[in-house]
């Protein structure tokens, strides 16, 4: 077994420290990465800190991986030595339940095996990417286009294919508006995606503090939610939202924005219930939704599309040892959008 650098929490309430883990022999059909940039997710945090429910300690969180192929297994036939790719959410899943066999292994009925805090198939714990390799079963890694600045492309395995796949789903693109609330990592993401499908594109947000960015990421329209005219002047003209934001909100204040036959998805998670009223769906026929990051075809679709269409998360790279400080500054809504770490300091 190869013993490498991570970052890990040894608890969910102590900060994340220096750590050494065992990553498993390299089997017949499985990838070992070096890991070269590791995305921070507000999942990371979450999970960490207990809020999504217990897990064993000490935990290495991160599922938006970068880095080289640097020895594959002798059964290996999708992947070569030197290769870049990418890993994002999971990392397998029961390939045999009725979702598994549709190409949706994101949605696998037995529960898929998360890229940590899941049950490998060796019965130990999965460790993320605030470390400095990986052992991967090829079926769950993804080609990394060299367009995509190598840095920028680490949080395109989650912020980018969760909101890419609710978008491609319900159909964003010409003649369709969309709204996304909020404007952090993924709703930056969402913007940009939507604006390339060729959607008309609003953004949500608390306040107007973003808009520049915004416009400038593809969106047509900025609308303060702050403001009690927004909700009124909006309603009933979407076709799509896509909500990002990982609190409670007024569901139902959001849901009468939509028209005839229109969706509000959840791509964020609040660890809190969210109350809707039917009556509220009743009307124009409304439908609210939740998804779940994506399939491993649909990952790679969606960095095939930010290949072609120049797209890539707007990041900022840090050492290991600002991981705590990203956590808080995450946490204040303080970085535009996506934290970056560059695994050579771990």
């Amino acid at each position: 077994m190869l013993t490498v650098n991570a970052y890990a929490a040894p608890s969910a309430t102590e900060p994340l420290v220096p750590i050494t883990i065992e990553r498993r022999d390299v089997g017949a059909k499985d990838v070992l990465i070096a890991i070269r940039y590791a995305g921070i997710c507000h999942s990371d945090i979450h999970t960490v800190r207990g809020e999504w429910g217990e897990i064993a300690y000490p935990q290495v969180v991160g599922h938006e991986i970068v880095g080289e192929v640097t020895e594959v297994g002798s059964e290996v036939t999708k992947f070569a030595v030197g290769q870049r790719v990418g890993v994002g959410c999971m990392v397998n899943s029961c390939r045999e339940c009725e979702n598994c066999l549709a190409g949706m292994e994101n949605y696998c009925l037995k529960g898929n095996t998360g890229t940590y805090t899941a049950v490998d198939r060796d019965g130990t714990i999965t460790q993320g990417g605030y470390s400095t390799h990986i052992v991967v079963d090829e079926d769950f890694v993804l080609r990394v286009p060299e367009s995509i600045p190598y840095a920028d492309a680490a949080p395109l395995l989650c912020a980018g294919v969760t909101t890419y796949s609710p978008l491609a789903h319900w159909n964003a693109g010409p003649g369709r508006r969309v709204a996304v609330v909020g404007m952090g990592g993924l709703g930056h993401m969402a913007v940009k995606i939507a604006a390339a499908m060729g959607a008309e594109v609003t953004v949500l947000s608390q306040t107007l503090s973003k808009q520049e960015d915004g416009l400038a990421f593809g969106a047509e329209h900025y609308f303060a939610t702050s403001d009690p005219a927004t909700f009124s002047e909006l309603r009933n003209h979407f076709d799509l939202i896509i909500n990002t934001v990982s609190a409670p909100l007024d569901i139902d204040a959001y849901l009468r924005l939509l028209r005839l036959d229109g969706a509000m998805v959840n791509v964020g998670a609040p660890p809190q219930a969210l109350p809707v009223h039917v009556f509220t769906l009743f009307g124009n026929r409304r439908t609210f939704a939740g998804s779940s990051i994506g399939s491993i075809a649909e990952t790679q679709e969606m960095l095939d599309f930010c290949a072609e269409h120049g797209i890539a998360p707007e990041t900022e790279l840090i050492s290991a040892d600002q991981i705590n400080d990203a956590y808080e500054r995450v946490l204040s809504s303080d970085v535009r959008y996506r934290f970056v770490i560059d695994t050579a300091t771990l």
